[in-house]
């Protein structure tokens, strides 16, 4: 697994050929057999890698492998968020897009219905206490270069790390107020909060634009 994080920096995932091979199967050995039940010879033998292999490529075995996998999963979506977030022209229209898109992923995403359907337990602990970090810390580094443009880098970490709390929120528990996936529902919702923006967080002189 090589990575693309710098010192201090928030980087994205590289994934090699055989490492795709292996993290696909492990979801769908997840699908089949449910994620206490999968096995590292389960995952080799769906994956047609071997044994030492994943070994070679994820030290620490089932563990190591299964977190690899919710990071993969986390690139595969927010590489899809990315291309319905491009050519945003404004603080409120990066805003508004990304909301909408990312819950329209959420909503149409199989895997998570089918994972919510047979092991809640086990997926809304990854949408929220256990996972939540690191979702936040993968959507930063897809989602920084474009708040960025708009924001200070201090707001920017602010306010992703606040969408993603609200998306996951919402989604997870459906309000009959605002529909998170409706733009014009979504828009009437987040506009009143951008004055609030450039306050979110005062910049130190570590995360300051250089």
């Amino acid at each position: 697994m090589t990575g693309t994080e710098g010192s201090g920096s928030v980087g994205r995932r590289e994934w090699t050929p055989t490492e795709v091979a292996v993290l696909d199967a492990v979801k769908r050995c997840c699908e089949r057999w449910g994620i206490d039940k999968v096995t590292v010879d389960d995952i080799a033998r769906e994956s047609g890698v071997s044994r030492a292999t994943m070994y070679r490529m994820f030290p620490g075995g089932r563990d190591v492998i299964f977190e690899a996998h919710r990071v993969h999963e986390l690139d595969k979506f927010f590489t899809r968020l990315l291309h319905q977030i491009e050519g945003a022209a404004s603080l409120e229209d990066l805003l508004v897009r990304t909301v909408t898109s990312a819950t329209r992923e959420l909503r149409g995403d199989d895997h998570i219905a089918l994972m919510l359907a047979s092991e809640p337990g086990a997926v809304l602990g990854e949408l929220t206490v256990e996972g939540l970090p690191r979702i936040i810390r993968v959507a930063t580094a897809y989602l920084i270069p474009f708040a960025d443009e708009f924001l200070p880098r201090p707001q920017s970490r602010a306010l992703i790390d606040i969408v993603a709390r609200l998306v996951i929120s919402y989604f997870l528990a459906p309000s009959a107020v605002v529909d998170f996936g409706d733009e014009t529902s979504a828009r009437r919702f987040l506009v009143p909060f951008l004055p609030v923006l450039p306050d979110l967080r005062s910049p130190t002189p570590q995360e300051s634009h250089p």
